[in-house]
């Protein structure tokens, strides 16, 4: 996506994550990765869903934790796992 609307649906919308429901965080452990892995996720700004550049940073079996930068700011969610595909 071009960087200029990244910024403006992301100054303008809140960037959404899962729920602690969603990730089953009581029942499913959690993998930090030391070297995060360079990947493409969908995330969402409010109802808009925005293919981002990022990096895995943690997971479990439903869920990817990842990291991006839009205009400097480091931003962290967590998406379905299905939503992210890694960049070789």
């Amino acid at each position: 996506m071009d960087e200029r609307r990244l910024k403006q649906i992301a100054a303008a919308n809140p960037l959404q994550t899962l729920t602690d429901k969603e990730l089953q965080r009581d029942s499913l452990p959690v993998t930090r990765d030391p070297r995060p892995k360079k990947c493409r996720a969908w995330v969402r700004f409010g109802p808009h869903a925005i293919l981002v550049a990022a990096e895995v940073v943690t997971w479990n079996e439903l869920a990817c934790g990842i990291q991006f930068t839009v205009v400097e700011k480091q931003m962290r969610c967590w998406v379905w796992t299905n939503a992210v595909t890694l960049v070789t």
